[in-house]
């Protein structure tokens, strides 16, 4: 069960990190970024969950 959850936290860390550096890579406003970069820092599951959705390439995905 622990090395389960120790699995997914390293899991979580990697995309939040991927993420991260997609969000400073991307062309949106500097205010958006450091938005989105405190929003995946401080809830790092529904923070990355969010990004993927409405992020500042989402609107290029539907």
């Amino acid at each position: 069960m622990f090395e389960l959850s120790g699995f997914f936290g390293i899991l979580l860390l990697i995309l939040d990190v991927w993420a991260i550096i997609n969000v400073i890579q991307s062309g949106a406003s500097t205010g958006a970024k450091v938005a989105w970069v405190v929003a995946i820092i401080i809830l790092p599951l529904v923070g990355f969950l969010a990004w993927l959705i409405f992020g500042p390439r989402g609107s290029h995905r539907r």
